[in-house]
């Protein structure tokens, strides 16, 4: 069944309508090596905008700022219409340990710092972006909670986390009556499955929606690498250092090219490129509120924006899902066998909870 961008979903259980496909717009300005330059991010956020997308996804360190401060720029006469999310935790100044962690002096300046770079009086959704280990949840979740009473910001969310810590965060913020988590966003796409252990099942039961970053692995699924990319040598241009960026990643192996074959073998059939199909395998996944699309020119995003039109047959979505498949591990594939179920159902009938 074909999507548009204004076919809105409900983020978490919130009641804020975003798009199925959010607008990363880490690729706007190319401080990092890679990226658009002003115009051609003008012209990416205008294409987004126009087709009926509201949701854009940002954070304070993204190409130094420079994401951000286009983002100021370009929101400055549609601001209320847009669903902006950014992030803090990151490190903002080498050398200042309090510029960066998920504790209360970096969450506030990084905020404060976000608004104005984003040249805005809120933010819709506020991301803690990486776990740091060191500081308390109820530091974090008290913080946060005293940004939406202020007004500053709307909507909370975590990034990069343990699935039992999210968890206990959103138990502990009911229990308080402070602001609930709404949404999770993690790294997700064919190559990169983890998410289906602990952190998918996690955010369903505890009302987070699923917002995947690198739905295309890094660039990989959309078929532009080759083995000889497996040894991450290549140097010198905007691409070949994009290339070695995700190498560092880990994500050039042997066997994602594996499954980006099997993802190129079905987009042939389907009349189709690569990254249509990587892109809506993930969009297509019940436990995914909205995937987040890195494009990088006007070209590029129109391709992404095709993924809504994709329509797989199951014997497709079953090779897509062999060719990714990862081990869910103890418990998960315990429970989930026969024997498990044999033990706690016998020969009984039991429809789960949807």
């Amino acid at each position: 069944m074909s999507l548009t961008l204004d076919t809105y979903r409900l983020l978490g259980r919130s009641g804020l309508r975003v798009s199925p496909l959010a607008l990363g717009a880490a690729t706007f300005g190319n401080e990092w090596g890679w990226g658009a330059e002003r115009d051609e991010a003008r012209k990416l956020f205008d294409l987004y905008v126009e087709r009926g997308g509201n949701f854009i996804d940002t954070a304070v360190t993204y190409t130094d700022g420079s994401s951000e401060r286009l983002l100021g720029e370009f929101t400055r006469d549609n601001r209320e219409s847009l669903v902006l999310a950014t992030k803090y935790t990151t490190l903002r100044r080498p050398g200042d340990p309090n510029s960066g962690g998920s504790h209360r002096k970096n969450l506030f300046a990084s905020v404060e710092t976000s608004l104005r770079q984003l040249n805005t009086d809120y933010i819709d959704l506020l991301y803690l972006h990486v776990w740091d280990f060191t500081t308390p949840v109820e530091e974090i979740l008290r913080g946060m909670d005293d940004l939406v009473r202020q007004g500053k910001v709307l909507y909370v969310a975590i990034s990069n986390a343990p699935a039992w810590q999210a968890s206990r965060m959103q138990a502990i913020a009911d229990l308080r009556g402070w602001s609930p988590l709404v949404a999770l966003q993690i790294e997700y796409s064919l190559i990169q499955r983890a998410g289906e252990r602990e952190l998918i099942p996690m955010a369903r039961e505890m009302g987070l929606g699923v917002v995947p970053y690198s739905p295309m692995g890094g660039g990989v699924l959309t078929g532009k690498y080759s083995r000889d990319d497996v040894t991450g040598t290549s140097t010198g241009s905007e691409e070949s250092t994009r290339k070695s960026f995700n190498h560092a990643l880990g994500w050039v192996t042997e066997r994602s090219l594996a499954v980006a074959d099997v993802v190129k073998e079905i987009a042939a059939e389907m009349g189709r490129t690569s990254a249509q199909v990587a892109l809506a395998w993930t969009l297509r996944n019940p436990g995914v509120t909205a995937p987040i699309i890195g494009a990088r020119t006007p070209a590029q995003l129109e391709d992404n924006l095709g993924a809504l039109e994709v329509d797989f047959s199951a014997s497709q979505l079953a090779r897509l899902d062999e060719a990714g498949a990862i081990d869910l591990g103890y418990p998960h594939g315990y429970l989930a066998g026969d024997s498990a179920r044999s033990q706690t159902q016998g020969d009984l009938t039991i429809e789960a909870r949807a």
